[in-house]
């Protein structure tokens, strides 16, 4: 049997009547290994070390910063532009984001894309991989962002309780 066919039933198995994209799951998942691979190769062809542990230091770091970058790619207003060819707009979503769906006029790549680009827990994925290959690769530049990132989402906080004390502050 083909691949295409066994993905076609493997397809009708397992989402039944809903739609869901398991082959462009299979391709961005692909990318992703690809990404992983490349990574790797060039850590390898420029003769950089990968640590036997990041400090903990760097992971809370890279946590806090891949925390906001996947919520500012994923939902912010401003980032809307990278998404909309695979989404479409909703409504609001509370401070500074929006909401939005996965567009059902498109093919299973651009669907499978669609849900990557609008979710956060799956961007995550993405952005801690390319961060933490940016601490081996690239390490004073990647702790500059990482450390920009982790500043913006404390400010977005503090934001939010400073506005939080002032509605408490006026009742």
């Amino acid at each position: 049997m083909r691949l295409q066919e066994r993905i076609g039933r493997t397809r009708r198995t397992y989402a039944g009547h809903e739609r869901r994209p398991i082959g462009g799951y299979l391709r961005t998942m692909g990318a992703y290994g690809a990404v992983g691979l490349t990574l790797a190769g060039i850590a390898k062809a420029t003769g950089r070390q990968i640590p036997e542990r990041f400090s903990a230091t760097d992971v809370a770091l890279i946590s806090a910063a891949t925390h906001k970058l996947s919520r500012l790619l994923a939902k912010d207003a401003v980032t809307s532009p990278l998404r909309a060819p695979f989404t479409r707009y909703t409504g609001p979503a509370g401070a500074a984001e929006v909401a939005e769906e996965v567009r059902d006029d498109q093919g299973e790549m651009k669907h499978a894309v669609g849900e990557l680009v609008s979710c956060p827990f799956c961007l995550a994925v993405w952005i801690a991989t390319g961060l933490s290959a940016g601490l081996v690769l690239a390490p004073r530049f990647t702790r500059l962002l990482a450390t920009t990132f982790t500043a913006v989402g404390a400010s977005d906080f503090l934001q939010l309780a400073y506005t939080a004390a002032k509605k408490a502050a006026e009742r």
